[in-house]
């Protein structure tokens, strides 16, 4: 195991004595879910030996710590992105120390375009697959600390996750989209043909991170959930549409209330 991983993870254990359970990384517009966490202690990334800065907007780049009714979890407030100049292992960095915390469950969250024309903006959307689209961050030498040179990536998302997700969605009366993510590198927003193209391969939603995370959690053996919200659609353009970023974390921030209670008794139902 290399020396960075254990020495991040020294450090946190020596600010939080904790011993979570699960990991969660809160997208664009989607850092609220922080606020709820109990007895929070909050790390600055820059505190924190091999983590970069987190550039995009929305993001805050805090690590907390603390317990979502009553487990103990580890929350990414904002993400490392593959478009904001870092290597494929500074972006999944925090992914392997969370392992060498302890962390079995990774919650991931993003806000995706929506390709799929029954999707509509403030939908939330229950991530069953992906398709890859930015360099694999497994590329080199492998860690066999970590996990197999050739890991199985059939079922990357939990299917009893999944399961109760939408058991507890059904409880509470919060509709559900299931669909394929794609992840493609950014920072530009896709074209209109390229929306089109993504959809014919399969895709329902697409985004420009998460990807690179789920594929080392499940090389490390973490179990993953990942849900995004649709911040736009990418399948019928007027005269005057246009992408735009600050849009894109409003709309998540509308759908975070949702998100954040299926991800709170999700986590209390599996902890």
């Amino acid at each position: 195991m290399e020396i960075n991983y254990r020495a991040a993870a020294d450090y946190i254990s020596s600010k939080t004595g904790g011993n979570p359970e699960t990991g969660i990384i809160l997208g664009s517009g989607l850092g609220m879910l922080a606020d709820m966490i109990r007895d929070a202690v909050v790390i600055p990334y820059c505190d924190i030996p091999g983590f970069v800065r987190s550039t995009a907007m929305g993001h805050k780049g805090n690590l907390i710590c603390g317990t979502l009714k009553g487990k103990p979890v580890l929350a990414m407030q904002g993400r490392f992105h593959y478009y904001e100049g870092y290597t494929m292992q500074q972006v999944t960095f925090p992914i392997r120390v969370m392992k060498c915390l302890g962390v079995k469950n990774l919650f991931v969250s993003n806000a995706a375009g929506g390709i799929n024309s029954a999707f509509k903006v403030g939908d939330l959307m229950i991530i069953c697959d992906h398709i890859n689209m930015l360099p694999n961050p497994l590329i080199g030498k492998n860690d066999d600390v970590f996990g197999v040179r050739f890991p199985d990536m059939t079922r990357v998302y939990d299917r009893e996750f999944i399961r109760c997700a939408e058991e507890l969605a059904a409880l509470h009366d919060i509709p559900l989209k299931k669909g394929v993510y794609v992840g493609l590198t950014g920072p530009s927003f896709e074209t209109p043909a390229e929306y089109a193209f993504y959809g014919r391969a399969g895709g329902d939603a697409i985004g420009m991170s998460t990807v690179p995370e789920v594929i080392v959690a499940r090389h490390a053996g973490l179990r993953v959930f990942g849900m995004s919200v649709i911040a736009n659609e990418g399948y019928h353009f007027a005269d005057d549409f246009t992408n735009d970023g600050g849009d894109v974390v409003k709309a998540a921030e509308r759908a975070a209330e949702k998100m954040c209670l299926l991800f709170m008794e999700l986590i209390a139902k599996i902890g």
